[in-house]
């Protein structure tokens, strides 16, 4: 509740949004996700609306989507240690849960879900706004960075298609020094090639790539 800067009158729904499947018998988080998930984007939508009067709709839609990309959520969540309180099963436990961008941004969603029945819709703004506060900040001064990733996915969705997907094709090295090499597709095809460090870092690599191949 401290990280969230939300105090919960019935506790149940937050201990359920930061459940995840693997605990077997338990209620998990995937009902709020779908909740939160709504809450999410009509706020930011809202939000984008009364800021940014002269906008027109193509340009909202990509700065909604850069607030409320997974890469956006889940690193709200990781600067909040929020991986730390997740209750997840042997198996998540295990490979690496409390870390990974698509569990975290669930959680993100389920907690604005389990905010917004326990508290109603202004308890869940406030929340969505501290979530997307960093990132909005930077889009009104005009300093925002555009990652590779989701330069790809706008780019992708103007021609009228961003159905693409991420792979890591392997690893190499020892574990306290991998090297990630990933590639991303359309269709099955691939665009781009990158490595690095992480496999986030060798997606945009690949992203990075794809962009240089594709015309604007």
């Amino acid at each position: 509740m401290q990280k969230i800067g939300y105090e919960f009158r019935e506790p149940a729904l937050l201990r359920q949004a930061l459940t995840h499947s693997s605990r077997e018998g338990e209620a998990n988080y995937e009902r709020l996700e779908f909740l939160g998930d709504a809450v999410l984007e009509l706020t930011v939508t809202d939000l984008l609306f009364r800021q940014f009067p002269l906008a027109q709709e193509g340009e909202l839609t990509r700065r909604r989507a850069r607030l409320v990309c997974q890469e956006a959520l889940s690193g709200w969540a990781r600067a909040q240690g929020l991986g730390a309180c997740l209750r997840l099963g042997g198996s998540e436990q295990h490979s690496g849960g409390r870390d990974k961008d698509s569990i975290l941004e669930d959680v993100v969603e389920a907690i604005i879900g389990a905010v917004y029945l326990d508290g109603g819709m202004e308890s869940a703004r406030r929340v969505v706004h501290q979530v997307i506060a960093a990132r909005f900040n930077q889009m009104q001064a005009g300093q925002e960075r555009v990652d590779p990733k989701t330069r790809l996915q706008e780019l992708l969705q103007q021609k009228g298609t961003a159905d693409i997907a991420y792979e890591i094709c392997r690893e190499e090295g020892p574990p306290h020094d991998r090297t990630f090499y990933a590639r991303v597709l359309l269709d099955g095809c691939a665009l781009g090639e990158g490595s690095g460090r992480s496999k986030k870092q060798a997606e945009q690599a690949a992203a990075a790539q794809a962009l240089s191949r594709l015309p604007e």
